[in-house]
């Protein structure tokens, strides 16, 4: 209990620390863009002008994943506004006992963990969707353990999942990284997801680091005594998703029209056929990303809603959780144009890899893509970026290109438990300020670093 009770208070002090030093989500952004413009322009040597223009041409990069991301969660709090969608949350949050505020913790840890392996965006935006719902349920409920308990997905199993993007690109035919618009290929071969999502060793991992965060996000409910911060009722009923109520119909062949079910079943029956012709012709890999996960659920919220107006409330009162993401993504994407425009990305690269030897390259590997995360919070874009640089290195030190394939999705999802990007909708849908819980969830990626770095000095150099 005495272990607990200090890992409990350390959670607190570190919160008390981010609450006071960390500020809006969206100046984070802008401080960490002074860094990659200092970093650019000191350590790569890139010109003043050069920079600017790399960071300005770079902004509207993300355009397509910036609307990728908003249907996303315009989609999902759509489904749960429904009549059904609204029932299974209520129902599922209301599995633990109210007066043991650690249950309903442990219960959201479970889904974010589940639906984190899943597929990233079903996690993304599930896990804060359910909140209002767990905290109602459980009023006695820390709501900041809470949200760290929901942000553990996305920085514990997403990228070691089913929908880990480096793990699909490097098996997915013709990619950039084996066909190359360019230069040379940096791959020779395709290698299959039985070599790295459904690896031994990756399962282990993701076994491992499953259990650790759920046991730490538990491990930091405050204990009796402490201070316990929770939603008041006024604001609970403000955030929480509810099914909208129907306008009186008007009698004329507009109402008629605008209240017709067939409208909504006829597109959700047009989206999902499309998504289920693809799957059963090109396969489950090659077909589920980030636009079959919005089919999934803009063609489930078209069916579980069936009344046009219902469907088009539901989503218009979605756009205030959708905020953050169109706001914030240029210029994530700026970041990003200073790393691909300037010699930033391969600076940065070359510092680790000067400073590494065959057995500790893994681990090096590991942090570096950590500390890029901060830059570049898109997995998929990331490993674009430096997967030829690392795996020329890793050639040259004798290491074979599935470890450093597992080594950069490990790193690459560490740092999102500490990072703004990630907790948009939570931030969005709760009203919550990001350091308001980024001290929790520090604390949860202090025991998985400290897990994944042993795991990196033991994971076989040649796999």
């Amino acid at each position: 209990m005495a272990l607990l009770d200090s890992f409990s208070r350390a959670g607190e002090g570190a919160s008390r620390i981010a609450e006071r030093y960390i500020p809006e989500a969206w100046v984070v952004c802008m401080v960490l863009t002074v860094v990659a413009f200092f970093l650019a322009i000191v350590g790569a040597g890139a010109g003043v002008e050069e920079a600017v223009l790399a960071w300005g041409n770079g902004m509207w990069g993300f355009l397509k994943i910036t609307m990728q991301f908003s249907i996303s969660i315009l989609a999902a709090y759509a489904c749960v506004m429904s009549p059904v969608g609204f029932k299974a949350f209520d129902k599922l949050a209301s599995l633990p006992n109210p007066d043991r505020p650690v249950q309903a913790v442990l219960l959201m840890a479970v889904v974010t963990t589940v639906t984190g392996y899943l597929n990233w965006a079903l996690c993304f935006v599930v896990s804060a969707m359910f909140i209002p719902f767990l905290a109602r349920r459980n009023p006695n409920t820390d709501v900041r353990v809470m949200s760290a308990a929901a942000f553990m997905g996305v920085g514990t199993v997403t990228n070691a999942g089913l929908s880990g993007s480096a793990a699909l690109i490097v098996a997915t035919p013709d990619n950039p990284l084996v066909n190359p618009a360019v230069g040379e290929p940096s791959l020779d071969r395709l290698i299959p997801i039985t070599e790295t999502i459904f690896s031994s060793f990756n399962i282990s991992v993701v076994a491992i680091i499953s259990v650790v965060s759920i046991i730490g996000a538990v491990a930091l409910h405050p204990r009796p005594g402490m201070r316990v911060v929770t939603f008041d009722k006024e604001w609970m009923e403000k955030i929480l998703p509810t099914p909208p109520a129907l306008p009186e119909r008007r009698n004329s062949p507009a109402g008629w029209l605008e209240n017709n079910r067939f409208w909504c079943y006829l597109a959700g029956v047009l989206m999902l056929y499309t998504l289920g012709h693809s799957i059963a012709t090109k396969g489950f890999g090659a077909s589920w990303n980030i636009n079959a996960y919005n089919a999934v659920f803009l063609g489930g919220a078209m069916l579980l809603h069936g009344n046009p107006l219902s469907l088009t409330a539901s989503v218009r009162r979605g756009l205030d959780a959708a905020w953050g993401i169109i706001l914030q993504f240029p210029f994530y994407a700026a970041i990003s144009g200073l790393l691909t425009g300037t010699a930033l990305g391969k600076w940065l690269g070359g510092l680790f890899v000067a400073f590494s030897s065959q057995q500790f390259f893994p681990l090096v590997v590991y942090v570096y893509s950590a500390v890029m995360n901060f830059f570049i919070p898109s997995g998929g874009s990331k490993w674009m970026i430096e997967a030829p640089y690392l795996l020329e290195a890793a050639r040259t030190l004798g290491v074979s290109e599935v470890t450093v394939t597992l080594a950069y999705i490990y790193g690459d999802t560490l740092t999102n438990l500490i990072h703004p990007y990630m907790a948009i909708p939570i931030v969005a849908i709760t009203g919550l300020k990001f350091a308001d819980f980024a001290g929790y969830a520090f604390m949860v990626g202090v025991l998985l670093a400290v897990v994944m770095s042993v795991a990196m000095l033991l994971i076989p150099l040649q796999m």
